[in-house]
């Protein structure tokens, strides 16, 4: 199949076929006389796999290290288990990251219970950094995660 028909196939795009590719997560595909990719089944098979893994917000790293154990499917999976035990360890940290974003932009939009001008805005004045016995502090800071730095 060609790289179209595997995007349409996989619902995947073909930026990110190509992607995968230079990642060296998809194998590199035979080409035809016209020096056009060719795509097999197992091509298919394995970026829809990739893309199970990426909506369970895997790093690539971590679906690399899926995949070769996919290949070898005699090995004992243990250190699968490691990885998605870690994995979830990510994901507890993100959502308490998460939740304590959700405290602090509820304790910012208490600041202003009712409409009233830009002027006395009790939230623009709290993400400008004035204070009062309300204050939602900067200290609490929460940093953005990104899977892919993993």
């Amino acid at each position: 199949m060609t790289i179209g028909e595997l995007a349409r196939r996989t619902g995947c795009g073909i930026e990110t076929i190509r992607y995968y590719e230079r990642e060296g997560l998809l194998p590199k595909p035979g080409r035809t006389s016209g020096n056009f990719r060719r795509y097999g089944q197992e091509h298919a098979e394995l970026l829809s796999f990739i893309r199970h893994c990426r909506s369970l917000d895997m790093a690539l790293n971590e679906i690399r290290i899926l995949i070769r154990f996919r290949s070898g499917p005699d090995e004992n999976c243990g250190e699968v288990n490691a990885l998605l035990d870690t994995h979830i360890g990510h994901v507890e940290e993100r959502i308490a990251e998460l939740q304590s974003l959700e405290s602090q932009l509820r304790a910012l939009r208490n600041k202003c219970g009712i409409g009233r001008s830009a002027e006395h805005c009790g939230i623009l004045k709290g993400l400008g950094g004035a204070t009062d016995d309300r204050d939602v502090s900067g200290d609490n800071h929460v940093p953005r995660s990104h899977s892919t730095t993993r």
